[in-house]
């Protein structure tokens, strides 16, 4: 299985230190964010690995190289300006193929096991394995509901919701329907056509899971993975 790492954004809420370090590249416990997930693919037999960058995206290619260094393969996707999650995956498909891939996005942190995903066949009648986490404090009204028959949903008044980790199994063919005429759009419009349809599962992830979308929280990455 491919996999992909979405590492365009740039990371304005990270400011003033993603102004000159891309997102990727700022570090918590001495490592970028982005080496974790490498190194993780990497243990999970992930080989082929598609990265899109943007802002300050030479930084990023320079640290990583063709993969080697890690025990992978990486193919670049580049972009002029971010496309969002949804444009950014779809201007990458050529590089993808046509079978499932795992996706990870780069600012996120997690212990969830990768390997599981990387061994998961996908259902026929299944477009997409979305990893659920609870919800933190920043983002209590949450993403999605699950079913209790692992069927993702979207929410509603009466049902507990769940976040969208960042991480996923996707197939290419969503990207075919998907009636979008700009390059720029978020993968949750891609993935709601799905839902819609009830061709999206899910599961729960209860284990350590970290958004890295402001500078406090960096640093409470930081502080956890010293400790560690």
């Amino acid at each position: 299985m491919k996999a992909m790492i979405l590492a365009a954004g740039r990371g304005e809420r990270l400011r003033p230190l993603t102004d000159t370090t891309p997102k990727a590249l700022v570090q918590a416990g001495e490592k970028p964010l982005i080496q974790y997930h490498i190194e993780n693919l990497a243990s999970a037999g992930v080989k082929d690995v598609v990265i899109n960058i943007s802002w300050l995206g030479d930084k990023v290619e320079s640290f990583i190289g063709n993969g080697s260094a890690f025990g992978i393969n990486v193919q670049w996707s580049r972009e002029h300006r971010p496309l969002e999650t949804g444009g950014g995956i779809r201007r990458a498909l050529p590089l993808l193929g046509s079978e499932p891939f795992l996706l990870v996005n780069a600012d996120v942190w997690t212990d969830f096991p990768l390997k599981n995903l990387v061994e998961k066949l996908l259902p026929s009648e299944i477009d997409a394995h979305l990893i659920l986490v609870p919800n933190a404090s920043h983002h209590m009204d949450g993403d999605f509901i699950l079913t209790p028959e692992s069927i993702v949903s979207t929410p509603n008044a009466r049902n507990n919701t769940y976040t969208y980790s960042g991480i996923s199994i996707l197939r290419p063919k969503i990207f075919n329907v998907h009636a979008s005429t700009t390059e720029k759009f978020p993968l949750r419009d891609v993935l709601c056509e799905s839902i819609s349809s009830g061709r999206i599962e899910g599961e729960i992830y209860t284990g350590v899971w970290r958004d890295i979308g402001t500078l406090m929280r960096l640093h409470e990455l930081d502080e956890y993975l010293m400790k560690r």
